[in-house]
């Protein structure tokens, strides 16, 4: 057993991303396409490396590139939800919703020969209905929320936040929620948008941004006993050649720190099984 977990997920959105926000026109459809020109490299790089990893993919991209999603099932990694064509699950009526999950949970099944175990909504937003509709579908775990860093949790349903008077927490379920954080996530760092009336600038060095990464898992290593530590990439985004030696190097200075990678499903079985991942424990390393 290593010093700690790192996730590295893959949020393979391909067109989906840019047909949901209505930017459909070559220029924009072509950045979507780009991350299926990337996908060989990433799966490249991970194979020649052993590292195993979590691919969350929209339904309309299985059946846009499904040769692609054979390949990284092929490799090894786990394949799991992100919306039909990545939805904003709060712009949906709960029966809208069901059937957005539904569908992509027949998707993903058809794909695999097996039904998926995890789910990333899009742009991490859930709804009051999202944890039951998952329950509902037999899901192990979800990857949206940002309560802890290094620590699975069990997520709640049933909360209220009033504006006069205390939260309430709700009741725990049965689905592990594996935390993520958009400081972990290349698509601000690195992409730039301009939708207009507002700019996502983007466009930052590599080895900047991955020093801040590889800082949040050397602080989990020092500071927490077996954290868990999920890590978000977009083939679209990170599959340029400058990010991918980025990647590359950041990946080797991992291996420095004596950690282990491994897909989000099966951390989420360990979790369910008992493993106290991610216990704070400030000066118990050295």
């Amino acid at each position: 057993m290593g010093r700690g977990t790192v996730c590295l997920s893959f949020d393979f959105d391909a067109y989906s991303i840019w047909i949901n926000r209505r930017m459909v026109s070559p220029g924009y459809l072509s950045r979507g396409e780009f991350g299926a020109t990337a996908v060989p490299r990433i799966l490249r790089l991970l194979g020649d490396r052993g590292i195993p990893s979590t691919w969350f993919v929209p339904g309309h991209t299985v059946e846009t590139f499904g040769g692609l999603c054979r390949q990284i099932l092929d490799g090894g990694h786990e394949v799991a939800l992100h919306g039909y064509v990545h939805e904003a699950v709060s712009s949906l009526s709960p029966e809208q919703e069901r059937d957005v999950f539904q569908r992509s949970h027949e998707i993903l099944t058809r794909l695999a020969g097996k039904p998926p175990r995890g789910n990333r909504t899009p742009s991490w937003d859930l709804t009051p209905h999202t944890i039951p509709i998952l329950l509902e579908l037999g899901l192990v775990y979800d990857s949206s929320l940002m309560s802890n860093d290094y620590a699975p949790f069990y997520a709640r349903q049933g909360y209220e936040a009033p504006a006069d008077g205390p939260f309430v927490w709700g009741e725990p379920t049965s689905l592990v929620e594996l935390p993520v954080s958009w400081s972990l996530d290349d698509y601000p760092h690195f992409e730039y948008h301009n939708t207009g009336t507002s700019v996502l600038p983007g466009l930052r060095m590599a080895d900047h941004v991955f020093t801040n990464f590889f800082d949040d898992v050397r602080y989990m290593v020092r500071d927490f006993v077996d954290g868990v530590c999920v890590i978000t990439f977009h083939p679209q985004v990170i599959g340029r050649g400058h990010r991918l030696l980025g990647l590359e190097r950041f990946l080797d200075r991992l291996g420095e720190l004596e950690i282990e990678f491994e897909r989000m499903d099966q951390v989420a079985e360990a979790f369910r099984r008992g493993r106290a991942y991610g216990s704070w424990a400030p000066g118990s390393r050295t």
